[in-house]
């Protein structure tokens, strides 16, 4: 609504549900449009920092690949950042908001990366060298 009050709304809004009228009460209706904000909060941080919109695709099949793995990365992070499981090696911090636990995140995948790139440079270099570059 547009106003305070409703008997001085001149606009109002509705709010269709499927759910049974014996469930839904005013307070059911606050609380289940204020769980609306975490989509938002998920849309945004998908987009702006997974590449949910950074897809080069145009088939179907590979929009759904792109979207599954954004949906994983982002399960994948949260679910590091609520457990602990990047904080108890790659940050000395709260890992509080999604960013900072993506930068452990990141921080974790460049030292596997690297560690990995050291123990195996000749596969490194052969793959590079397949595709017609020089790894020296």
């Amino acid at each position: 609504m547009n106003a305070s009050t409703f008997s001085a709304t001149t606009d109002i809004d509705y709010f269709i549900t499927n759910i049974s009228s014996s469930i839904v009460t005013p307070q059911w209706i606050v609380d289940t449009y204020s769980q609306r904000n975490w989509v938002e909060v998920f849309y945004r941080e998908a987009k702006g920092w997974l590449g949910l919109k950074e897809y080069q695709v145009r088939e179907q099949r590979s929009l759904l690949r792109h979207f599954i793995l954004v949906f994983c990365a982002d399960t994948f992070i949260l679910w590091h950042q609520l457990t602990g499981g990047l904080r108890r090696r790659w940050a000395n911090k709260p890992l509080n908001t999604f960013t900072v636990a993506l930068e452990a995140f990141r921080t974790a995948m460049s030292f596997r990366f690297i560690d990995w790139l050291n123990s195996n440079r000749d596969v490194f270099a052969a793959y590079k060298a397949s595709l017609g570059y020089i790894w020296a």
